[in-house]
């Protein structure tokens, strides 16, 4: 109700304020044509889901995606019609920015008070628990100890009745069961008709996403990328558009900056490394170069301190204004980097004295995605050198998160936030 408000609110202001509230009634047609393809869409595309109603900008993200695609169905079928002619494009165009606007500040701020808005969680789920077993530390709507109460093994109309009556107005179940009973409890949930979930705690050291279907077995899911193609497509037409004209813009920064590093010392402007990227694989990051020749390490195993002898004079202040990165756009360009993603480390980074990966095997999830000119670990002021193992875990914890729940809303919010860390304590 609160979307589709936003929506005609919209559309009427617009109308209002262009004098055609009552004089042109097309928008009302276009409303008549948008609204349902919206409350389509949004339904198809499980803007309402559980999941999204604890996760503000992810919510804002798959809300202002199914606008943008209900829009398209609109002018579509307005096409098809024979009326797209007709459609005030001016008033079309000021509706739906003033719509993506009012959508995305209704449904954030939903998300954050949500609790407050309905008083308490808006779905009620349910716990099913045999003695002796695990709890998840969450707080359930309903609790039901299994004993005496339910035995998924006695087929008895009754105690059906009497679970269906202990689960109406439930809208997800979760039952803690001992493993040779989880087939019992499965067949006597599949009638239920509502969503059930079996817990089983062996699979937690594997951190499953799913299940899939190969034939008639089944596998556990435990790892897709991060983006699907349509965020993909999204995310690089993104990086492309920015770094396409941010090497125009500062092309003569660009151009300076190389001139005063080969005026300095003898080398090439540019300093090649590998790096570890998507998917693990290796790739070589473009760099200006920052120290001597002699000094240059091409395997990452000792990192810059603060009175590196190893840095020039040129060095030193493009290294400080993080200027040294800039020519990682053409990374951006060629596809091997982003804009914004989990920053690319040498082979031999180490923390510690050990090798990234020696510290937090989770480090090798981090590559599920594009590394980026920036990230959250950056703008949350994790950068420079990695001298004990929890300056590589913060990283590593911002990375994950940033994976975990990325929008292209939040890849603004990062870039935006960078420009007040390019000079950072830590950059040298």
């Amino acid at each position: 109700m609160l979307d589709l408000l936003c929506i005609t609110i919209s559309f009427a202001v617009t109308a209002m304020a262009r004098d055609m509230l009552f004089s042109d009634m097309s928008w009302i047609f276009i409303l008549g044509l948008i609204l349902p393809s919206y409350l389509v869409v949004a339904l198809n595309g499980k803007v309402y889901s559980i999941r999204l109603l604890s996760q503000p900008w992810p919510a804002v993200g798959r809300t202002l995606r199914a606008y943008l695609i209900a829009l398209g169905v609109m002018t579509l079928a307005g096409f098809y019609l024979k009326v797209s002619e007709e459609f005030p494009r001016l008033t079309v165009a000021l509706a739906s920015l003033l719509a993506m606007t009012l959508l995305t500040l209704s449904r954030y701020y939903f998300v954050r008070f949500r609790r407050a808005i309905v008083g308490g969680e808006p779905y009620s789920v349910a716990l099913i628990w045999e003695p002796h077993q695990p709890v998840p530390p969450i707080d359930f709507s309903v609790r039901i100890a299994a004993d005496g109460f339910a035995d998924p093994e006695r087929h008895d109309p009754v105690m059906y009745d009497r679970l269906a009556r202990a689960l109406r107005g439930v809208d997800n179940v979760v039952v803690s069961c001992h493993a040779n009973r989880r087939a019992a409890w499965t067949h006597a949930l599949k009638g239920a008709g509502i969503q059930s979930e079996i817990l089983m705690p062996e699979l937690q050291s594997l951190a499953p996403l799913g299940m899939s279907l190969h034939g008639t077995m089944a596998s556990v899911v435990v790892s897709h990328g991060p983006l699907n193609l349509a965020d993909r497509l999204v995310k690089r037409a993104f990086d492309l558009a920015l770094a396409s004209v941010s090497v125009l813009l500062l092309s003569p920064m660009l151009l300076l900056i190389a001139l005063l590093i080969k005026l300095e010392s003898r080398g090439p402007v540019f300093f090649r490394q590998d790096r570890i990227g998507r998917s693990n694989q290796v790739f070589k990051i473009l760099k200006f170069r920052s120290m001597t020749v002699e000094g240059a390490d091409g395997h990452g195993s000792r990192s810059a301190s603060r009175d590196d002898d190893r840095i020039t004079r040129v060095g030193k202040f493009i290294r400080r204004t993080s200027l040294d990165e800039l020519p990682q756009l053409f990374n951006v360009l060629a596809g091997t980097m982003s804009i914004v993603g989990p920053r690319p480390h040498a082979l031999g980074s180490r923390a510690a004295d050990k090798l990234f990966w020696e510290v937090d095997t989770r480090y090798w999830h981090r590559h599920a995605a594009k590394p980026g000119l920036t990230g959250l670990a950056q703008v949350r002021g994790y950068r420079g050198a990695t001298i004990v193992e929890d300056d590589l875990r913060n990283r590593l914890q911002a990375d994950l998160e940033y994976l975990e729940a990325w929008t292209i809303w939040r890849d603004f919010k990062i870039i935006v936030a960078t420009f007040q860390v390019l000079v950072h304590k830590n950059a040298f």
